[in-house]
């Protein structure tokens, strides 16, 4: 009896892995199908021309770059500090257990509510105007519950006597957690900005109202300057295109390009996650 409930709890974990693997594949091949037809070096480094109808979208992919690549850095020593904060230092008392249940809790806010908060913070009352900067800073704080949580189970999942040791050899607190325990727990850590990077990449609605811009010729000349991001022009070429043939089509390819974007960032922190088990797993 034990046995059969083995083998149909096995057939049961296949058939899952099969129908998450039927769906995945039918969305790559849904978007390869209808925009790699699109793809050229003149989409992949030109503006775009003509009511968005020709040319490229070159803007929108170094401002798409530009905005995950800025959340990240805001998000990620944050989310690291404070989970170490908790982990570390932080007493065991019902304060904390708030904070850390508000943290989960705020993971699951709705994303447009990020964007007005970033509109009313860092727009409004920090004077940045609809800019790349307020952009970032509201993407990395929507991520930061994420960041905070995946640190947090990483540096709790490092065995105790890893810090007995360290400590018993005569390391202060601080070294203990620099030398030992942050190393150990970074792979996890990394594991959870590469799940932050796939989703601040793929976000329109806060940086509808913070950072994107309907249409530019140009790149960013600083932090302060509006930037076109691959999910709005997305949004923007299927809801409020004049030509929707071939806008179509160019935002098929677009949504090609921010699938292969998101895959080589989190490929590099992939690759840096792997060096660091490779060298403390």
């Amino acid at each position: 009896m034990k046995k059969l409930t083995e083998k149909l709890g096995f057939a049961l974990l296949f058939l899952c892995m099969i129908i998450s693997l039927f769906f995945l594949g039918s969305i790559l091949y849904f978007i390869v199908s209808r925009g790699f037809s699109v793809i050229s070096w003149e989409f992949l480094t030109q503006v775009p021309k003509k009511a968005m109808t020709a040319g490229g979208v070159a803007p929108a992919i170094v401002g798409t770059f530009y905005l995950t690549l800025g959340s990240i850095l805001f998000a990620l020593p944050l989310g690291l500090a404070c989970a170490i904060y908790l982990c570390e230092y932080s007493p065991k008392s019902y304060v904390v257990n708030i904070i850390r249940m508000s943290i989960n809790n705020l993971a699951g806010v709705p994303s447009v509510v990020f964007g007005l908060f970033g509109l009313a913070v860092f727009v409004k009352f920090f004077n940045f105007g609809v800019s790349m900067l307020s952009g970032a800073l509201t993407l990395g704080i929507m991520i930061l519950p994420n960041i905070i949580s995946a640190s947090q189970e990483a540096l709790l999942a490092v065995p105790q006597s890893y810090r007995e040791a360290s400590l018993a050899l005569g390391a202060t607190h601080w070294q203990t957690i620099k030398k030992v325990v942050l190393p150990t727990a970074m792979p996890g850590i990394l594991t959870g900005v590469i799940l932050g990077i796939g989703r601040v990449a793929g976000e329109t609605a806060p940086i509808l109202f913070t950072a994107a811009t309907f249409y530019t010729r140009g790149f960013p000349k600083s932090v302060f300057s509006e930037v076109m991001a691959l999910p709005y022009h997305i949004y923007a070429l299927m809801t409020e295109g004049t030509h929707p043939e071939k806008q179509t089509q160019i935002a098929y390819g677009c949504a090609l390009i921010l699938l292969a974007l998101v895959l080589l960032i989190s490929s590099v922190a992939i690759i840096i996650r792997q060096r660091q088990r490779k060298y403390y797993g």
